[in-house]
């Protein structure tokens, strides 16, 4: 990992404590990070590796995304907000596992770089996989945890603004 990388990362990870304050969940709420995330993922994949075991590790990994975007997804906190929009803040648990989710990749790609290539070598060996299946299974957790929670937030705040305002409907019908 370049500078550029542990920067982008350090980024990532500021974004998750902006986002412990309510912010309203409209059309931009979904828009603004998938942009960013298309634009990060046309940097770094170009290609997919498929030699030996690399779609298995890339599959693991991409789960491991969904399962953690899924889990933040659900641990953040979604209202009703005043205008008709929901509400949602990341609290705790939800923030708690995307910087675990970031934390992760970091540390990996510490630990590559410090000493730990070796290892990771004999393992890709042993396993059959190709030195450019890391970066491409690395990103690919990434992505799908991003886009799996802002998807899944926005999907709630989409619910709770259905119910808010069927609850309004009949609530001014019985008056």
């Amino acid at each position: 990992m370049t500078t550029t990388d542990y920067l982008i990362n350090a980024g990532f990870i500021f974004i998750v404590c902006l986002q412990a304050r309510d912010r309203r969940l409209d059309r931009r709420a979904l828009v603004i990070p998938l942009v960013i995330l298309f634009f990060v993922a046309q940097q770094y994949l170009h290609t997919i590796p498929v030699s030996g075991n690399d779609l298995v590790l890339v599959g693991l990994l991409a789960s491991a995304g969904v399962a953690l975007g899924l889990l933040s997804g659900f641990a953040t906190h979604v209202r009703p907000g005043n205008d008709g929009f929901a509400i949602a803040r990341v609290g705790w648990v939800a923030g708690g596992l995307l910087i675990a989710g970031i934390s992760s990749r970091i540390v990996f790609a510490f630990v590559v770089t410090h000493g730990g290539e070796p290892a990771i070598r004999d393992f890709s060996i042993a396993h059959q996989i190709s030195a450019a299946a890391w970066p491409v299974a690395l990103v690919s957790m990434a992505i799908c945890e991003v886009t799996v929670r802002v998807v899944s937030v926005y999907l709630r705040g989409r619910r709770l603004q259905a119910a808010c305002g069927a609850t309004t409907i009949s609530a001014g019908a019985a008056a």
